[in-house]
């Protein structure tokens, strides 16, 4: 990434709203350039502008913050490069990572991706296909499972439900957002219900965003 980086994180972090310390700030942009430089060997990501980089990547994960305040472990699940579970690691000093994926090259990034981000002591990478058995597949049950993008919001849902432990909730990251209609029916089926629908549009690039939250239907 060129040197406009550290600004345009500063400024869209300032434009979201949040507040993250000079530290946790540079081992994103570390985090970042790593993948940028694995990706010139290895495709993980279709987004190698720097300001496209800050933006979609780094305060696209960053985003949902007021959703997983409180979290303790935290399963990314579809989490390819490591987005949003590494940004969102960094961001909170004492949340848990499990960050899964089916392919064994984002698995070995992301075991490097967190090292260069500080957060190798918090966040485990996991090279499996999650099918809703977590015991099987060696993956935890947990108080937030999140996505970014992963599947369409119902099977995601309906996959997603496995993973929790008693209490938890799920987040949704999307690019077009249904109707709370839509996304209420959809978690209906999933025996869960939908607790909120957040949209927003990211700082630079202006892109439309939105995230929901469930918890499980009481």
């Amino acid at each position: 990434m060129d040197n406009s980086a550290p600004s345009l994180l500063s400024l869209g972090l300032e434009r979201l709203g949040v507040s993250l310390t000079g530290d946790a700030q540079a081992r994103l942009l570390a985090y970042a350039d790593e993948l940028l430089k694995w990706n010139e060997k290895v495709s993980l990501t279709a987004i190698t502008r720097t300001d496209e980089v800050v933006d979609k990547h780094l305060i696209d994960s960053l985003a949902v913050l007021p959703e997983i305040q409180g979290a303790t472990h935290l399963l990314d699940l579809g989490a390819g490069a490591g987005l949003p579970g590494i940004p969102l690691a960094i961001a909170l000093p004492g949340l848990r990572a499990t960050l899964v994926d089916a392919v064994s090259k984002k698995v070995s990034f992301m075991k490097t991706g967190a090292v260069k981000g500080g957060v190798a002591d918090r966040v485990k990478a996991i090279h499996a296909r999650a099918e809703g058995r977590p015991e099987k597949e060696g993956l935890p049950q947990v108080d937030l499972v999140i996505s970014r993008a992963f599947m369409d919001v119902g099977p995601f849902l309906q996959l997603a439900r496995a993973y929790l432990a008693p209490g938890g909730k799920v987040v949704t990251m999307m690019g077009q957002t249904p109707p709370a209609e839509t996304l209420a029916a959809h978690a209906a089926a999933a025996g869960l219900e939908l607790v909120s629908r957040r949209t927003f549009t990211l700082p630079h690039s202006g892109d439309p965003r939105g995230v929901a939250v469930f918890h499980v239907k009481r």
